[in-house]
């Protein structure tokens, strides 16, 4: 599988999913803290709400970040696995200025997201 197709693919998954299904599956591979942390939010626990059926919804600017998270984990966790992806999330990252993916996605930094996970896939670094 190409890259390029790697990273369709997440997105085309992730833009199949209702934003609640998006929000358990990140909780559940990244933990609710996480979550709500490159979602903007300040409250820890807000995502497990979000996930609920008959819970708030997510404001708009967070649905985008949880979204670009949805398609940045299932692109590295896809060919890495959730080990390797969790750690990729958290951990200061060369091809995002040594800021993390966690960090990169609550500012919105999406093509930036994007192309340091297709080259974490690639297993690339082009400084």
């Amino acid at each position: 599988m190409s890259i390029s197709t790697g990273i369709g693919a997440a997105h085309a998954g992730t833009a199949r999913l209702g934003i609640r299904e998006i929000v358990r599956q990140l909780n559940s591979a990244l933990g609710a803290t996480l979550v709500s942390a490159l979602a903007g939010s300040k409250d820890p626990k807000i995502s497990y709400k979000w996930a609920r059926t008959d819970g708030p919804e997510p404001k708009p600017e967070a649905q985008a970040r949880l979204q670009l998270a949805h398609r940045a984990w299932t692109a590295v966790s896809g060919v890495e696995g959730d080990h390797v992806a969790r750690l990729w999330f958290i951990g200061a990252n060369p091809w995002l200025s040594e800021v993390s993916p966690i960090e990169a996605i609550s500012e919105l930094r999406a093509k930036e997201v994007m192309d340091a996970a297709a080259a974490m896939i690639e297993d690339s670094f082009s400084g």
